[in-house]
C-alpha cells in the first residue's frame, strides 16, 4: 500500500504543526460536536478510514489497529504490546509499533536519525523493524518535575511546563495521526499502545495519548489491568465508571495481566468483570518470569543483579536517561549490579562506579554532589577503585562544564569532578547518531544522543574509535568516559571490559532479548485469546 498523507515537518516552537487551510474543509464532526481532531473519522462499516486532504479532493485508506490502554501506568501495556507484535509477526503478519505519546528520558536512535522510546524501539525488535521516528512521534523529556523537553517524529522542538504543553497538544496531534497514517499504509496490523489511563479524565479533554486518539483514528481498545498491585476489578469496572460513554464504547474488552499463581483461581473475578462492564475478556496473563531479560521501560523498573564477583554500583540520578545501557550488565552472572539509590554512600567493596547518562546534566551533577556522592567517588578512586561515566556522566567527570547560552538549564560555569582532565561547552544543538567501530581492540556499536561538546589532554586517550575518536581515558587508566549508549551489548567488546576488571562475561546477550521476545509471544498464545484479540483490529 502507498502512504497518502504528507510528512508532517516540525515547526518552531510554540506555533507547532501550523495549520494548513487546505485541510480546514476536512474538519469532522464527533459525537455532534466540533472536534480539534480534524482529518480522521471514527468507524465505518466497523473498519476505520482515514481521510487525507488534497487540494480539495479527499482519499480514503483503509486502516487496521487496535490499542491497548492501561487502567494505570506500569501496568505492563509495553510488554503486551511487544508480546502481541511478535505474536502476530509469528502469524506472518507484517506488523509496526505505534505510540502516539510517551514520556521517558529512555530514548533510541532510529535510523532515520531521530529519537523515540525505548520501549517502541523493543516492538519495533519483536516486529523485526528498525525503529522509525513515527513510532512514537511526540516523545517528551523530563528535565524537571514542571518540565520537559517535546520532541515531535524524532526532532527536539523546544521545551514545556506542564501547563503550557496541555495547550499544545491539538497542534501536535496532526504529527501523530500523519505518522499513524504511514505505519497504517505500509503494514497490515499496527498495534498502538496507550500512556497512563483513560481514567485520568482530568486529562481527557486535548488528550492525544489515550482515547482523544483512538477517537480521532478510530482505532478500537482493549483495556489491560494489572493484578500485581491489587483492586483489578475495580481498576477495570472504574475504568468503565468515569469515562465518558463515546470512550467507553471504543473499549471492544479487556485482559488482565501480572496474575501471580493459578489464573483459575481468578475466575469468578473475572465474570465480574464481565458481568458489570459488558465488555468481553480476552484472558488472565500469568507474571511473566523472564521480563528480566528485556530491557526496562522506566527508571522505576530498574533492576539490581545478585550475582557473585565483581561489584559494579550505578548511580541512581534524579533524571536518570538511557538506563537500558546497563541490561547486559544485570545479566551476567560473574558480577554483582547495585543501582545506589539517592542518600546511599558508595560502598567500599565496588570495583566499579558508573555515573549513567541523565536528561539533565548540570541538575544531575547538582542532585550527585547532594547525596555526597561527589567524596564517595573521589575516595573510591584513592582506593584504586574505577570509574565509568556515559554520556551525561562523562561530562560530569571532567574538570568544568560551561553553557554559555542555558542549553542545560541556567547559563554559566560550573565545576565538575575533577576525575578527568576534560571540559565540555553545551550547545542547543543535539548529536543524534548510530555508530560502529572498536574499543579495547574489539567491535563495538552503539548511539550519541546528548549536547555539548567535550575536549582536554585526556581525550588523547581516546575510549573507542567510531570511526571518530570518543571518550577519554585518565593517565592512570582507572577513570573512562565516553558518549556511547549501547556499548555493553556486543559481547566481545563487554568481555574484554569485564576483563580488565578480573570478571569473566558470558555471551549472547542480543539473542537472549530476541528468545525473550520468542517466550514472550509464546506465552501470550498461551493466556491470552490472541487470535479474538487481533480480530478487534478488523
Amino acid at each position: 500500500r502507498t502512504a497518502t498523507a504528507a510528512h508532517a515537518q516540525p515547526a518552531p516552537f510554540g506555533t507547532l504543526q501550523q495549520d494548513d487551510p487546505g485541510q480546514h474543509h476536512c474538519q469532522d464532526q464527533m459525537d455532534g460536536q466540533d472536534d480539534v481532531f480534524h482529518g480522521f473519522r471514527p468507524f465505518i462499516c466497523g473498519r476505520a478510514y482515514l481521510v487525507t486532504c488534497q487540494g480539495d479532493g479527499k482519499q480514503e485508506c483503509p486502516m487496521v489497529a487496535v490499542m491497548i490502554q492501561g487502567t494505570g501506568s506500569n501496568v505492563g501495556k509495553s510488554m503486551l504490546v511487544a508480546g502481541l507484535c511478535r505474536a502476530a509477526t509469528h502469524r506472518g503478519l507484517s506488523v509496526a509499533p505505534f505510540k502516539p505519546q510517551n514520556m521517558s528520558n529512555n530514548a533510541a536512535v532510529t535510523a532515520d536519525g531521530g529519537e523515540i522510546g525505548r520501549a517502541q524501539a523493543l516492538q519495533a525488535r519483536a516486529c523485526g523493524l528498525e525503529p522509525h521516528t513515527d513510532m512514537n512521534p511526540v516523545l517528551l523529556k523530563p528535565e524537571t518535575d514542571r518540565g520537559a523537553q517535546v520532541i515531535l517524529q524524532g526532532r527536539a522542538i523546544g521545551r514545556a511546563e506542564a501547563r503550557d504543553y496541555q495547550g499544545l497538544k491539538p497542534r501536535l496531534l496532526g504529527g501523530v495521526l500523519d505518522s499513524f497514517a504511514r505505519l497504517s499504509a505500509a503494514h497490515d496490523l499496527v498495534i498502538v499502545e496507550g500512556a497512563g489511563s483513560p481514567a485520568e479524565v482530568n486529562l481527557r479533554p486535548r488528550d492525544i495519548a489515550n482515547m482523544g486518539f483512538a477517537r480521532a483514528a478510530g482505532v478500537p481498545v482493549v483495556l489491560a489491568g494489572d493484578i500485581d498491585r491489587g483492586g483489578v476489578i475495580a481498576q477495570i469496572v472504574g475504568t468503565q465508571a468515569v469515562i465518558e460513554a463515546g470512550d467507553a464504547a471504543m473499549i471492544r474488552g479487556f485482559l488482565v495481566n501480572k496474575f501471580r499463581g493459578d489464573p483459575r483461581l481468578f475466575d469468578d473475578g473475572y465474570r465480574m468483570i464481565e458481568a458489570r462492564t459488558g465488555w468481553r475478556g480476552f484472558g488472565v496473563v500469568p507474571w511473566f518470569a523472564d521480563a528480566h531479560r528485556l530491557p526496562a521501560e522506566d527508571a522505576v523498573d530498574l533492576r539490581a543483579s545478585r550475582g557473585a564477583g565483581l561489584h559494579v554500583v550505578c548511580l541512581t540520578l534524579s533524571r536518570i536517561a538511557n538506563f537500558d545501557d546497563l541490561d547486559p550488565l544485570s545479566a551476567e552472572p560473574g558480577l554483582r549490579l547495585t543501582m545506589l539509590a539517592p542518600g546511599q554512600a558508595i560502598p567500599g567493596d565496588a570495583g566499579l562506579v558508573i555515573v549513567p547518562g541523565t536528561k539533565s546534566t548540570l541538575g544531575d551533577l547538582a542532585f550527585l554532589r547532594a547525596q555526597g556522592w561527589d567524596i564517595d567517588l573521589a575516595a573510591h578512586h584513592r582506593r584504586g577503585g574505577h570509574v565509568l561515566g556515559i554520556c551525561g556522566g562523562y561530562q560530569m567527570l571532567g574538570r568544568t562544564i560551561d553553557d554559555p547560552s542555558g542549553a542545560d538549564g541556567v547559563a554559566g560555569q560550573v565545576a565538575g569532578l575533577g576525575l578527568l582532565d576534560v571540559t565540555t561547552v553545551m550547545a542547543p544543538d543535539k548529536r543524534l547518531t548510530r555508530v560502529t567501530g572498536t574499543a579495547l581492540g574489539q567491535p563495538v556499536s552503539g548511539y550519541e544522543i546528548h549536547m555539548g561538546r567535550t575536549d582536554g589532554p585526556d581525550c588523547a586517550r581516546p575510549f573507542a574509535h567510531v570511526p571518530n575518536p570518543d571518550g577519554a581515558i585518565s593517565a592512570d587508566g582507572r577513570v573512562t568516559g565516553s558518549y556511547l549508549h549501547g556499548l555493553f551489548s556486543d559481547d566481545a567488546f563487554r568481555a574484554a571490559f569485564l576483563a580488565r576488571l578480573g570478571a569473566a562475561s558470558r555471551p549472547g546477550f542480543e539473542a537472549g532479548v530476541d528468545a525473550a521476545l520468542d517466550d514472550l509471544a509464546d506465552h501470550l498464545e498461551a493466556h491470552l485469546d490472541v487470535a479474538a484479540l487481533l480480530a478487534v483490529a478488523r
